[in-house]
């Protein structure tokens, strides 16, 4: 017989081991090897069937092994030591303090709102690398101190776990999460009820959600729950998995989150006395929909559309992670429609201008549809891609919201993801950082002295440490095998073979990640004879480490993972290729410590960021990729190897995977290879340990999660919060009514005539010319505008390339017809083909960027006639 439901009875803790209660309930233990360790000495059995999971391992525990904990000394001092340690990390000052103290003004608090969060896998609420991010983010943001509260939602499927048939195709299995069981808490208010979000529907009906906090060290993460009895069926599905159901279920998520969000932030804030956000930050398109709820809480204090729309914008900062426009969420514009206005969601806001936030009117765009990722650029006043290439990419892709602008100077800036160093590195190696100098020191080997600290160690001794990391691996990696193995069908009889699977000592590569067709799981099997070779060579053989989900709706993946699969099945080759199914965060954190090599092979430059290899880093693992995401910017020789690109207009996509797919080869044969093999007298691949070395001492620092996190609050939420505070209400009805009027004067703005005065100029380097241009203003006046030249070298076609912006002054004006007259010098700093041009950009003090109406008066060819391009 089968239960009808399902719930766990915990024993009810002695008195002195109360503080394990508060421990567990901290996910802060997930990256905290000491409070680890604590739980693993409750039940060292107990915590290994419970995964890991503090929660779990309580419900379990007998009660005579709570009285004997409670009565060993050894292990009340430990918790003691645990419990006070935890609470100096909540409660002392960390960077953002001592920042704060030092008059950098920063954000009282930062809302972050992502659709998946990956803290830990005792919380799987995830897919992949958005989500591992978002999580890192959180860990780093409560390391540095900074008064974040995260925002979800609670998936009670998650995402899907993995399997595979006999014959090698992906199942999906959906186990059902039971908050009592997560490491979560629900919201309630001080009498005891639960706080409960609403969401108006068409047709009358609501969305009624509760909210559950889960403590991710200092940062709150409150993730909304629609399974709730007050819901219909269809409005209790809402949040049964992540990135599940047609675009309905996806549109109501998506308000949920954004919407919902908000009131959430609201709720926990009043309830817990948290300060209210100043800065709202919208991690990828998703939760848009939050910049919608916060002007109608504007315009229910009596601040119109417009002005509600910039004091919005000046406090929220939005991220892109795709450089792809296939993975943006996109909706019909009247499916958007019906969910708001009168009878729906928003009924204050005029339906009209929510759909002008994200139509996509621009040229190439499809008017009929609402984009997710435009209504968050348009949202807000700061923007970033996850590396400086995603970012150029980013400009390329959005331009079209600011016609008239190059690329570069559309304000889309970057900031480069980093990855949580406690949450990802192997305790081995963080041992061996520190020496003999204890857990503090430990950590410290991740940060500034880490290169002192990695110099010190011995060739020997860290040759020593990849082996028994490799060895841990192939324990892993088999005893997962197994078990796939044993879901597939095969009895024990069947499966002697897997004890020979993997070698401790042979060179090890990893390749891990989701399975979308432009990440190419399948580029390796492109010449599988050679591959072959490769993995049999006599004196070289290489062993491969492969692991990935496809989206439950792709099949062209999923039939990509077939194929691999297939190939690691035959019995040539299966000692020496593995597939593990169900990639998560469990398996993630052996692989990247055990692997040598860490593959990645992305059709350039799809990869946003991809942290993959850095998580690998941190452990000493050596990078073999193409050059996108992150491996463009920090890629050196010491820290890997660069797969050349066939990225040419002209090469088609088979015959660009065959290049690649070659190059790769060649890597690995001729240089990875021989450079892991190639041993000195005393036994040791020396040029190699030299790599890692230099890849924990030189690389490790660049990629973590806090230099992340710093430069958000440096460089966006600092920003963004000080916009917030200066558009008060009446600053922002000036901004919105002073561009309503320029857009409106706009047509009248143009560049009339340009001349320089070359009688004493020469075109030589240092000299200077002097432009005299005369502008029409039409209705706007010079302190509306900044006039500019704009200087720098030209190609064949006289397009400017790394051009600088030099102001012109008025120098009279206006004449008769209007029109002003406006100066400057214009310095020749630079030799070779040289030019330039004169533009008109509106001007206001309370403007981010001259960008930012996306307007911009030109000279036409006629204006600029005889001026202009100055050197051949």
């Amino acid at each position: 017989m089968k239960a009808i439901r399902r719930f766990t009875v915990r024993p009810v803790l002695p008195e002195p081991l109360r503080p394990l209660s508060d421990l567990s309930r901290n996910l802060r233990w997930s990256w905290h090897a000491e409070t680890r360790e604590l739980f693993r000495s409750v039940d060292p059995e107990g915590w290994r069937a419970a995964g890991g999971d503090p929660v779990r391992l309580l419900g379990s525990v007998s009660a005579g092994r709570l009285a004997e904990l409670a009565g060993d000394e050894n292990f009340m001092g430990r918790l003691t030591a645990a419990s006070d340690d935890l609470e100096d990390y909540l409660r002392g000052s960390r960077w953002y303090q001592d920042q704060d103290a030092q008059g950098a003004r920063l954000p009282a608090a930062v809302a972050y709102f992502s659709p998946e969060f990956g803290v830990t896998a005792a919380l799987p609420q995830y897919s992949g690398g958005l989500g591992i991010l978002a999580g890192d983010h959180l860990k780093a943001a409560s390391d540095l101190g900074v008064p974040l509260i995260g925002v979800g939602l609670l998936y009670r499927h998650g995402y899907f776990r993995q399997s595979l048939s006999r014959d090698g195709w992906q199942q999906e299995h959906y186990p059902l999460l039971d908050p009592n069981e997560l490491p979560v808490a629900l919201l309630r208010r001080p009498g005891g009820s639960p706080v409960r979000i609403t969401l108006a529907l068409p047709g009358g009906r609501c969305l009624y959600a509760h909210v559950w906090v889960a403590q991710v060290g200092r940062v709150p993460l409150l993730m909304l729950d629609s399974d709730v009895e007050e819901n219909g069926p269809g409005e209790r599905d809402v949040t049964d998995r992540l990135y599940g159901g047609g675009s309905e279920h996806r549109l109501l998520q998506e308000m949920l989150l954004g919407i919902g969000g908000v009131r959430a932030v609201r709720a926990y804030c009043a309830v817990t006395g948290h300060p209210e956000p100043e800065v709202f930050h919208t991690n990828e398109g998703h939760a848009g929909f939050l910049g919608l709820e916060r002007i109608q809480e504007l315009s229910t204090d009596g601040v119109g559309f417009d002005a509600a729309l910039e004091a919005v914008r000046a406090g929220t900062v939005f991220t892109t992670h795709t450089p792809v426009p296939a993975g943006i969420d996109r909706f019909d514009r009247e499916l958007v429609a019906r969910h708001f206005g009168d009878g729906a969601e928003l009924p204050g806001v005029d339906v009209g201008r929510i759909l002008q936030l994200g139509l996509e009117t621009y040229p190439g765009g499809e008017p009929g549809l609402f984009n997710m990722a435009v209504m968050g650029l348009r949202l807000a006043q700061r923007a970033n891609g996850v590396s400086t290439l995603h970012g150029a990419v980013s400009r390329c892709m959005f331009a079209g919201l600011w016609p008239g602008f190059d690329p570069d100077e559309v304000p889309i800036t970057s900031i480069t993801n980093g990855v949580h160093a406690p949450t990802w590195v192997a305790p081995e190696v963080l041992r061996l950082g520190a020496g003999a100098d204890g857990p503090g020191p430990a950590r410290d080997a991740l940060g500034a002295d880490g290169p002192e600290r990695w110099n010190a160690v011995a060739d020997s001794d860290l040759w020593e440490l990849r082996r028994s990391l490799r060895e841990q691996l192939v324990g892993e990696v088999r005893t997962r095998l197994r078990a796939s193995w044993r879901q597939r069908g095969a009895g024990s009889a069947e499966l002697g073979w897997i004890d020979g699977v993997l070698d401790p000592d042979i060179l090890t590569i990893g390749f891990a990640r989701r399975v979308p067709s432009y990440k190419r799981l399948t580029l390796m099997l492109r010449d599988r004879d050679r591959l072959m070779d490769m993995l049999l060579h006599p004196t070289r053989p290489v062993q491969i480490v492969v692991a990935g989900k496809a989206h439950p709706a792709d099949d062209g993946g999923k039939r990509l993972v077939q194929e691999l699969v297939r190939f690691s099945d035959d019995p040539r080759v299966r000692h020496r290729i593995v597939f593990l199914p169900d990639y998560g965060m469990g398996m993630a954190q052996k692989l990247y410590p055990g692997c040598d090599v860490w593959l990645n092979n992305p059709l350039r430059p799809l990869e946003a960021c991809g942290t993959s290899g850095m998580k690998a880093a941190l452990n000493g693992c050596l990078n073999l990729s193409v050059l996108d995401g992150w491996w463009d910017e920090w890629y050196e020789p010491d820290f890997g190897w660069a797969i050349p690109t066939a990225d040419g207009p002209t090469t088609d996509e088979d015959r660009r995977d065959e290049l690649e797919a070659n190059a790769l080869y060649d890597l690995i044969e001729q240089r990875v290879a021989p450079r892991f093999y190639d041993r000195g007298g005393d036994g040791l691949p020396g040029r190699w340990i030299e790599m890692v070395r230099r890849t924990l001492t030189h690389l490790g620092p660049k990629v973590l999660a806090g230099r992340m996190v710093r430069e958000y609050v440096e460089l966006l939420y600092a920003p963004a919060a000080r916009a917030h505070r200066s558009l008060d209400t009446g600053a922002a009805r000036e901004l919105a009514a002073w561009k309503s009027r320029v857009r409106t004067a706009w047509p009248g703005v143009a560049v009339d005539h340009v001349e320089v005065d070359e009688a004493n100029c020469v075109a030589e380097l240092g000299s200077t010319l002097a432009l005299r241009v005369r502008v029409a203003l039409g209705d706007l006046q010079p302190e509306d505008v900044d006039v500019q030249a704009v200087a720098g070298r030209v190609d064949t076609h006289d397009s400017l390339a790394d051009g600088q912006a030099f102001p012109l002054k008025p120098a009279g004006g206006p004449d008769q017809q209007g029109r002003w007259i406006y100066e400057g010098p214009l310095t020749l700093d630079r030799t070779g083909p040289f030019g330039y041009t004169v533009r008109i950009l509106p001007s206001h003090r309370l403007l981010a960027a001259g960008t930012d109406l996306g307007l911009v008066a030109l000279p036409t060819e006629s204006t600029g006639e005889g001026a202009g391009v100055l050197m051949r």
